[in-house]
């Protein structure tokens, strides 16, 4: 379990950036350290040392989460949890829920499941490039 959280952390932090000073996103939303948006609201100052631990601490929040809404997770290689809890970390717990990469994967559908993964590039109603890079990275890793 450690090595998959230890892979699902450096994914995320691949894409996520770390700031230490809390900034609205792209869509405003008050954001900080690792993407963490719970609590977070303007002034807020953070450690590396805080932003790293809040991170796995979440993450592995995260984790539970999606292997709760996607049960099917659990029977299935690492790299589908990865890749699902890295777009549930993303996106929410909630849309990753009502998802078709959860509804796709429950059903065995690995490939459309996969393909679903890369609908989810948008903030604000338009396409991230950023966002289109970590969703191509999360498709081949739920496919290894």
């Amino acid at each position: 379990m450690r090595d998959l959280l230890d892979r699902l952390v450096a994914l995320v932090k691949r894409f996520e950036g770390c700031r230490l000073t809390a900034y609205q996103d792209l869509v405003g939303v008050w954001t900080i350290g690792w993407g963490e948006t719970l609590g977070v609201v303007e002034g807020v100052i953070w450690t590396q040392e805080q932003a790293d631990a809040v991170l796995r601490l979440r993450v592995g929040q995260f984790l539970l989460a999606a292997l709760k809404r996607c049960p099917q997770l659990h029977l299935e290689p690492p790299g589908r949890s990865i890749a699902c809890t890295s777009l549930a970390y993303n996106i929410g717990v909630g849309a990753f829920g009502a998802s078709s990469v959860c509804r796709n994967t429950t059903r065995l559908r690995y490939l459309a499941a996969a393909d679903s993964i890369l609908l989810w590039n948008k903030a604000g109603g338009r396409v991230i490039p950023g966002l289109t890079n970590r969703r191509k990275l999360e498709r081949t890793t739920y496919l290894t």
